[in-house]
């Protein structure tokens, strides 16, 4: 049964929007130490007291997910600070540093003067569905 401490392999299909965004298909197991924080905390309340076979839809909110879209992460950068502005399209992934963390965003808008990148996780803001199956636990 998995509780506190427990090595555990579990497959999953994530669904966000009603599309699979997410899954452990072709790839194997995802492991995990239960309660280290790993993996997102509504995922691993659910998860919880479950055996080996045991499967489960589980439907995490954003708060207990990714977190919500915070404003603040998303900013608004020169066109001149930004490397390869010219060749980015809404939707493009792009990485940026500062003071030795690195940072992923995606760009939302591209005027004449400037990009606006938004640091939020991707899946912050969305309600996630889970389908998740037990394989093992140690």
């Amino acid at each position: 049964m998995i509780k506190e401490g427990s090595k555990v392999k579990f497959d999953y299909t994530l669904t966000v929007d009603g599309k699979v965004t997410d899954t452990s298909a072709g790839r194997g197991p995802l492991e995990y130490t239960h309660g280290s924080g790993q993996i997102i905390p509504g995922l691993e309340k659910e998860l919880e007291g479950m055996k080996v076979g045991d499967k489960k839809s589980v439907t995490v909110s954003p708060e207990e997910g990714y977190g919500k879209v915070q404003e603040e992460a998303i900013r608004r950068i020169p066109t001149s600070a930004v490397g390869g502005a010219d060749n980015l399209k809404i939707g493009d992934m792009v990485g940026a540093s500062n003071a030795g963390h690195t940072f992923r965003a995606i760009v939302k808008e591209i005027t004449d003067t400037e990009v606006v990148l938004d640091f939020n996780h991707p899946l912050a803001g969305k309600t996630l569905h889970f389908d998740v199956e037990i394989k093992e636990i140690n």
